[in-house]
């Protein structure tokens, strides 16, 4: 398939509907319906200053650690640029049929996300107020612009991102120390679970559509993936931070998201490829033992600097 070739796109487009149909309805049939406040500890609240007259922030009114805090608002602020994703799902797959009713039903429950961990946040005074509504600002000025505008490569991307948002937000819970936080992120993980389940399996039906043009996405894409959050103001500091702290790294990507994807695709042992796409594939090799061997330094690095600090305490 030739990217930007409208004709072929229409084709591919139309040879998925079905699958897409059918996946739809699996989803619709095992998504369990979940309710935000519920996982709200609203009795926490209180007045913040202005109008209301009541107390600003501070930050000792937080119970999270500031590793927790930071990743949680990066998730946020991720999850904020929803209007931009829409907009770039909405222009690849299409707002008919079966394409049509799961672009809006992602949306939907996607939506729901900010919503729970905003409402979070602000009950439980975790983060500044000012700081976490001129930070969404800035973001979603910025809008979002998907690196892979061809109907595969958005496939592909999808289908690896959710599964990395589903671990990014579920070690957020686990290291925030809070079961109540902990537990409304397991449940917008569930979600993201879900989303990519779904992406995956039309994923897959395209492997056997277009083997060549879709390991050639699928390598193009994890090489050069990004986060959809890539683009929040320090980005690359908050995204040390979390690293450290071993909420999201390399090896986590490595081993948790991209290989998991790769063998539920089967797609470094298909007999179906040409020579063209079977050089995609050594191609796709390749990096991926570059990105174990990136892995493993990270850790190393990351475990000798453990070694210094806990020497430096004990002295």
């Amino acid at each position: 398939m030739t990217t930007g070739n409208t004709d072929t796109t229409t084709k591919l487009l139309l040879d998925l509907e079905p699958v897409v149909e059918a996946n739809l309805n699996r989803h619709l049939a095992t998504a369990k319906e979940w309710f935000p406040h519920e996982y709200v500890p609203w009795s926490q609240g209180r007045d913040f200053d202005g109008p209301m007259g009541g107390e600003a922030w501070e930050p000792g009114q937080s119970k999270l650690s500031e590793v927790a805090r930071t990743s949680l608002i990066v998730n946020l602020l991720t999850e904020d640029n929803l209007p931009s994703y829409h907009y770039e799902i909405a222009t690849r797959f299409g707002r008919d049929g079966a394409w049509g009713t799961w672009v809006h039903r992602w949306t939907a429950e996607e939506g729901r996300h900010g919503i729970a961990i905003r409402d979070y946040l602000l009950a439980t005074r975790a983060v500044d107020p000012i700081a976490l509504e001129r930070a969404r600002m800035t973001h979603m000025e910025g809008g979002f612009e998907t690196d892979h505008p061809d109907v595969l490569g958005a496939l592909a991307y999808v289908s690896f991102q959710e599964l990395a948002t589903r671990v990014s937000h579920r070690n957020t819970g686990r290291v925030s120390g809070d079961p109540v936080c902990d537990a409304l992120l397991a449940k917008v993980a569930a979600d993201e679970n879900l989303h990519m389940l779904f992406y995956r399996n039309l994923l897959t039906a395209a492997f056997e559509l277009a083997p060549d043009d879709t390991m050639a996405a699928i390598t193009r894409v994890v090489k050069n993936f990004q986060m959809p959050g890539h683009t929040i103001e320090n980005f690359g500091r908050k995204s040390v931070q979390i690293a450290v702290a071993g909420i999201y790294d390399l090896r986590i990507h490595h081993d948790e998201v991209v290989m998991p994807v790769l063998r539920q695709l089967k797609a470094l042992e298909r007999a179906n490829l040409s020579p063209e796409g079977e050089k995609h594939r050594e191609e796709l090799v390749e990096f991926l033992a570059e990105l174990d061997r990136q892995a493993t330094r990270f850790e190393d690095k990351r475990a000798a600097a453990q070694a210094r600090a806990a020497a430096r305490t004990a002295a």
